[in-house]
């Protein structure tokens, strides 16, 4: 009898300490930004916070503006999984330094990565190219669309910043002098089906993109160096400003992709801040999970379960081995 008291006792104990762990937890909001990358990494914090930690997640429609503002100023949402600091440079140090915000770590461990692009096979057959000047020398490589007598740049739709920029560089290289001519794609999806499109037909294409996104994990790319240091004043004196009519060559620096959190969740999250301080992953890693997702026309929850599946050897260093066989159980 004293055995079973004991036993019982025990039981109860754990019991109240899982309780108390939850509660520690509590209720947390996690934006759910609206592209691909940041809906499925929101899904799995959601998932790996309920299963693996006891806590009552739960996600909220957001964007990076107007959620790392309401973080700052309201407290609300508790958790930005990819928030892109560099949009809000000014916002997000205010945060941390009033002690609103935290930054608990780097989302994309390599940095969100933009620029000028070249296909594998490509960079391959013609081991010379390595850099934008390099590239420029050979129009005969990147036939123009509409005038195979010219090279081509494939640029973003009006509107982006990553257009402007390439914009810009493309001055600022001598593209229009070295026979090269800048092709408006008019969308995302035009920009994608020309990439598409070049692949297919193994042609040469050149042009502005970015990772993490399902193209470069579909269509393997090689980025092109700048030739020349990144110089931070000259970037924001002409590299981004459209009106700018002397720009010089530039390197694109990476966008710092962090994951942050409110101060009141930080105090009150317990073991799960551990988490949210290991939780990073490299462009590579999601290139294939977002191609992944687009050939399936998967959700952001159906990637992350796939992903928690398939990618154990990812995440299971983000969490204790209890936790870890916690989560495996909840999407199996």
């Amino acid at each position: 009898m004293k055995y079973l008291l004991a036993t019982t006792a025990l039981a109860a104990a754990l019991v109240g300490f899982a309780s108390a762990a939850s509660a520690e937890c509590g209720d947390v909001t996690i934006s759910n930004m609206n592209w691909q990358s940041a809906e499925v990494l929101a899904n799995i914090d959601k998932i790996i916070l309920n299963a693996g930690y006891g806590c009552n997640a739960d996600l909220v429609v957001g964007d990076t503006v107007p959620t790392l503002t309401s973080m700052t100023e309201k407290g609300q949402p508790d958790v930005a999984p990819e928030g892109w600091v560099d949009l809000l440079p000014d916002v997000v140090q205010k945060g941390i330094a009033d002690k609103k915000l935290v930054s608990t770590v780097e989302a994309l461990s390599d940095g969100a990565v933009q620029g000028w692009w070249i296909p594998k096979y490509l960079a391959d057959a013609h081991p010379d190219i390595k850099t934008i000047p390099d590239a420029l020398k050979h129009p005969e490589l990147f036939p123009a669309p509409e005038d195979s007598s010219k090279g081509a740049v494939f640029n973003g739709p009006q509107g982006w910043g990553g257009t402007l920029v390439t914009t810009q560089l493309f001055k600022a290289y001598g593209g229009e002098k070295a026979g090269f001519t800048l092709v408006d794609t008019g969308s995302a999806a035009g920009l994608d089906g020309s990439i598409a499109k070049a692949y297919e037909r193994k042609e040469g294409w050149m042009g502005y993109y970015w990772a993490p996104t399902a193209i470069l994990g579909k269509y393997e790319m090689v980025k092109l160096d700048y030739g020349v240091p990144y110089d931070a004043a000259e970037w924001k004196r002409c590299n981004t400003v459209a009106d700018c009519p002397d720009p010089k060559p530039n390197e694109w620096p990476k966008d710092h992709v962090q994951t942050l959190v409110t101060t009141a969740f930080a105090e009150r999250a317990g073991p799960a801040m551990d988490y949210f301080s290991k939780r990073s992953w490299s462009n590579a890693t999601v290139n294939k999970l977002l191609a992944w997702m687009t050939d399936n026309q998967a959700t952001g929850e159906e990637g992350a379960k796939h992903f928690l599946k398939e990618s154990p050897d990812v995440w299971t260093a983000w969490v204790p081995a209890d936790v870890a066989e916690k989560v495996k159980k909840a999407v199996e």
